[in-house]
């Protein structure tokens, strides 16, 4: 396959760049480099420097590279922000997909894997939630996912395009070989925090919210590994490829950790107290997310092989320590 994969400069879209190439898949990222880093574009990916709400751009980088996937990874994550800039997330998430998705007609492109998020889902659904999981967003960012998985479903209806969904959980923890991992300034991954203040980057690490109605009052996650979601991303697309398509599956692992624990873990892994101090609720957070990804183990063939928090955590900390 030629898998054109947008924000495969940052995060998680290096991540599945790094396993489309290593399965054998050509691979073109395209990024506008707002946030990703030239430094994460694997070797063997061609790098287009590009915005995807630029329809003319995007669907002449299809025509040239004679792309047949687009893995949707381009947009804005961070939920309190949503909160407060409401218009730039929808700006960018769904105008952009909206700018991606004309781009694909245009080239006559018809795959595509969308990088959504359990923030989609309802804040009082019980633990673990199925992709059947009542869907009303607690924030603009979930909000403006779940709009863009309605227009990629609507699209699929009208037989424009064929689709998988991934709804990503808390993705964590850095390549294993050490090629790549979270290197976003001023980051609010939980983990990627932690690996900070452990290495002494940032004084302390915030709790947000000691009074969650959880075991030890504070936030619970479903923790899953970044090369395992990579792994999910590439089944899905030689899935899509063979036409098992218009489906949407959970990422996570079935379980969670609570930000005490982890906490705990670091301590536990670092020999050393990790400076903490409590802060109120952020805006547009929840309690505990915990996915049921019973499909994507059954339909895909997807097995996790990093369910270990402190397999995770030592990941994020050699990567900490490279950069």
């Amino acid at each position: 396959m030629i898998i054109l994969i947008t924000g495969g400069a940052g995060y998680v879209g290096s991540h599945i760049a790094l396993e489309m190439l290593d399965a054998g898949h050509e691979v073109v990222v395209a990024d506008n480099l707002s946030t990703g880093l030239l430094s994460l574009v694997p070797e063997g990916a061609k790098l287009e420097t590009a915005d995807v709400r630029d329809r003319d751009r995007m669907s002449s980088i299809m025509s040239a590279h004679g792309i047949d996937t687009v893995v949707h990874c381009a947009g804005s994550t961070v939920v309190p922000d949503s909160v407060r800039y409401p218009l730039d997330y929808y700006d960018n998430n769904v105008g952009g997909s909206l700018g991606l998705l004309h781009a694909m007609q245009d080239a006559g492109v018809r795959r595509v894997l969308f990088s959504s998020t359990a923030a989609v889902y309802a804040v009082k659904d019980s633990n673990p939630i199925g992709e059947d999981g009542t869907l009303a967003p607690a924030s603009p960012y979930g909000a403006s996912k779940l709009m863009v998985e309605r227009i990629i479903q609507d699209m699929a209806a009208a037989g424009r395009v064929e689709f998988i969904i991934l709804r990503y959980f808390n993705v964590a923890g850095a390549d294993e070989q050490g090629r790549s991992g979270q290197s976003t300034p001023k980051a609010t991954h939980l983990i990627k925090i932690a690996a900070e203040v452990a290495l002494a980057k940032r004084e302390t690490l915030e709790i947000y919210g000691t009074d969650w109605p959880t075991p030890d009052g504070t936030g619970v996650r479903d923790f899953i590994h970044v090369n395992d979601l990579a792994r999910a991303h590439r089944l899905a697309a030689e899935a899509l490829a063979t036409g098992a398509g218009n489906r949407i599956y959970n990422c996570g692992y079935g379980h969670g950790y609570s930000v005490r624990e982890v906490v705990q873990a670091v301590e536990q892994i670092t020999q050393r107290r990790l400076p903490t101090q409590t802060a109120p609720r952020r805006p547009g957070d929840l309690a505990a997310v915990v996915a049921d990804s019973a499909a994507l183990q059954e339909n895909l063939g997807w097995t996790p092989r990093h369910d270990d928090l402190k397999e995770i955590l030592r990941h994020a900390l050699a990567w900490e320590e490279r950069i």
